[in-house]
């Protein structure tokens, strides 16, 4: 791929959406472009935006939906009645939501919501040092995936892996630990397996040595 064509996947690939092949080919670049590298990091507000919209996104609300032109009533209505049953505290809450479904963008990978508690694995790997926090929360497509590193042994193209029970393997969200930098880093991503399907997460470099795996059991 051309240079300039592989400088405009440095959205795709902060947000965790590129495949597994074109992630390694932007690994790759990510090494030879400090512009980029700095790029990818620029992008933790953005992908934390996209949490905030995910978790304030109704269940029932499907994926690919986007708001019809009643939308907003139907929501402040909704608004009054629960005012009514539980008081003025729902309806701060709501009203936040409101503004979120109304003002933000619609967004295929945010919307879904999960009923169950979310899975928080944390482990530290003795040989690497590297520390990783991951929170999995179910959704109707399958599962978020919050995902927290301290790597003081940047800079370093990553990636998060999950493994299945069945052997499968999928790439979550691929992220650049930064130049020495010990402090917690945080990226989004998404899975199409549930929390009960994945067998471990492991933190991986772009040439594939494992920094730090985590195990649900």
């Amino acid at each position: 791929m051309r240079s300039l064509e592989r400088h405009r996947d440095v959205g795709a690939y902060a947000l965790g959406v590129l495949d597994e092949a074109e992630a390694f080919r932007f690994e790759d670049h990510l090494m030879e472009c400090p512009q980029c590298t700095a790029h990818v990091t620029e992008f933790g507000a953005t992908t934390r935006q996209m949490m905030l919209y995910r978790r304030a996104t109704p269940r029932t609300v499907h994926p690919f939906a986007g708001p019809g032109p009643h939308l907003l009533d139907r929501l402040l209505a909704e608004v009054a009645a629960r005012r009514r049953r539980v008081g003025r505290r729902l309806l701060y809450a709501v009203a936040a939501a409101v503004v979120v479904a109304v003002g933000g963008p619609v967004l295929a990978m945010a919307a879904g919501g999960g009923g169950d508690e979310p899975v928080r694995l944390t482990a530290t790997d003795p040989k690497s040092g590297v520390w990783a926090q991951v929170t999995t929360e179910d959704r109707v497509w399958g599962s978020s995936v919050e995902l927290k590193v301290k790597d003081g042994a940047g800079p370093r193209p990553c990636r998060l892996v999950i493994i299945g029970h069945d052997g499968s393997e999928q790439t979550v969200t691929s992220f650049t630990v930064p130049d020495h930098d010990a402090r917690p880093n945080t990226m989004m991503g998404g899975a199409a397996k549930h929390a009960d399907e994945i067998a471990r997460y492991e933190v991986r470099t772009s040439t594939g040595e494992t920094l730090v795996a985590l195990d649900p059991k």
